[in-house]
């Protein structure tokens, strides 16, 4: 028998075989890999930044789809109009109105410091350029600010409604700008606050998985129907056998 399952045409049987298996494996697990990253977040295009003015418009609310832009603003920043986020990564934020000239302000993270009396908390003089992401407002925490007794100039959030209340006579335009660059450079410049680019949520693509399970039905039936044409090589060939034994036998001879 093993002779038979290792001749020339049986051999080719394997190979078949073997390739069929390993393809419908490999594209099963093609199309498992293309449905696993489906859920994935993915980065958006980022676009070069714009104006932010461009983008957000006092009394109105900024779309979703412009958080994470980057943009760029041009004002004097007003030191009369400062304040500190707490508890942002272990220290503040700077958070500063920028008056851009035409009447209106919008909210500038400047940076983050380890603490309230940092040199880094002195606001900068003269006309500047930032360039930064665009956010959106957050969520007004006044439960949080009663528990935690924040001291005065320091805020939870970064919340537009609160900052009209808090600084009065501005006419701020909704959300706010996490300064990456400014120009010029402060004189003792705090730190960066990393924001990352804006991402897309990804979609489970159910077809992949439903691909990848029929390239592996097709390799396990690859295996069954190799079975099935050894078999039946096996069996023609054993019969064949049978057959020349009985013939090299010959007819058995009478009785005297």
């Amino acid at each position: 028998m093993l002779r038979i399952l290792f001749s020339p045409r049986a051999l080719v049987l394997h190979l078949l075989a073997i390739g069929a298996l390993v393809v419908c494996g490999l594209l099963g697990r093609w199309q498992l890999g293309v449905f696993e990253d489906s859920g994935r977040p993915h980065a958006t295009r980022d676009p070069a930044p714009v104006a932010v003015g461009t983008l957000t418009q006092p009394g109105k609310r900024m779309t979703s789809d412009a958080a994470g832009r980057q943009v760029t603003a041009e004002g004097t920043f007003e030191s009369s109009r400062q304040l500190l986020v707490a508890e942002r990564d272990g220290g503040l934020w700077l958070l500063t109105s920028l008056d851009l000239g035409d009447g209106t302000s919008v909210p500038v993270v400047r940076g983050w410091v380890p603490r309230a009396d940092d040199p880094a908390t002195a606001v900068p003089a003269g006309t500047v350029t930032v360039t930064g992401r665009l956010q959106l407002s957050e969520a007004t925490d006044s439960v949080q600010r009663r528990i935690r007794q924040l001291p005065q100039g320091q805020v939870m959030t970064v919340s537009s409604a609160e900052l009209i209340n808090l600084w009065r006579g501005a006419k701020l335009r909704d959300g706010f700008v996490v300064a990456t660059a400014q120009s010029p450079a402060p004189a003792v410049a705090a730190r960066p606050v990393s924001m990352p680019p804006p991402t897309e949520a990804g979609g489970l693509t159910w077809r992949n998985l439903a691909y990848a399970a029929q390239w592996w039905i097709f390799g396990l039936f690859s295996v069954f129907m190799w079975w099935h044409f050894v078999r039946d090589f096996l069996r023609s060939r054993m019969a064949a056998r049978d057959q020349e034994r009985e013939k090299d036998s010959g007819p058995e001879p009478a009785a005297a």
